[in-house]
């Protein structure tokens, strides 16, 4: 399939599929004159990217997990993941302090304002 029809599939722009094969994302894409085609593997790795890029990785870190054409180092995956997930974490438990000095000032004005 032409880059028109990978695009349409995976909901990535032929401009972002073009750069994943530049910076070394997609490997190997055949060719037929000035055409690239594309496979069924294709589009299943261009909708993984895509899906990294939702959870924030962005695709520098995913240049360094490719090994192969459409596969992953995915011990490292797992590794990058557990790094993300810790990262979450922590902004969840700041959010959470964050929303509890929010309420206590709120009360804090709220109590200034009924004394006045």
């Amino acid at each position: 399939m032409y880059i028109g029809e990978i695009a349409k599939r995976t909901g990535a722009s032929p401009k972002a599929i073009r750069l994943y094969e530049n910076i070394g994302l997609l490997t190997h894409v055949r060719r037929e004159g000035s055409y690239r085609v594309y496979n069924a593997e294709d589009v299943e790795f261009v909708k993984l990217i895509k899906q990294a890029q939702q959870l924030g990785i962005s695709l520098s870190e995913l240049q360094q997990l490719v090994v192969s054409r459409n596969t992953l180092d995915w011990y490292a995956v797992m590794e990058l993941l557990d790094h993300k997930q810790r990262k979450v974490n922590a902004e969840i438990e700041a959010l959470k302090e964050m929303n509890k000095q929010i309420s206590m000032y709120r009360t804090e004005i709220e109590e200034c304002l009924k004394n006045t």
